[in-house]
Order: structure tokens, then C-alpha cells, then sequence
């Protein structure tokens, strides 16, 4: 299955509470950090949700 690289590239401070809970369930530490994850309808939902925050490729 294809694979997902996520960055996180904007603080959440002062965005809802909602949005930075997504940030940490995708698994960001701290900010300007990489996570990869698997491509799932899930994953792209939760990316989808905080887009103004990350930046995501696909990898190989």
C-alpha cells in the first residue's frame, strides 16, 4: 500500500482544539517534524481537516 509523508509546517496556536488534536493523533511532536503513515481514507480525512497546517506528499 502507498505510503503518506506529512509535515507539519504552521503552528495550531489559536485554531480550535478539534484541530490540534488531529495534529497530535497523526503523530507530531513538534513543529517542522515528518510522520509517515499508510494512504488510507482515514489518514487523508484527518489531513484534509488541518490542511492549512501541513504539507503531505506521497512517498514511494
Amino acid at each position: 500500500m502507498a505510503k503518506i509523508k506529512a509535515k507539519w509546517v504552521k503552528s495550531a496556536i489559536g485554531f480550535s482544539k478539534r484541530q490540534k488534536n488531529t495534529i497530535k493523533a497523526l503523530g507530531f511532536k513538534k513543529l517542522q517534524s515528518t510522520v509517515e503513515h499508510e494512504d488510507t481514507p482515514q489518514i487523508r480525512g484527518m489531513l484534509e481537516k488541518v490542511r492549512h497546517l501541513v504539507v503531505w506528499t506521497e512517498a514511494n
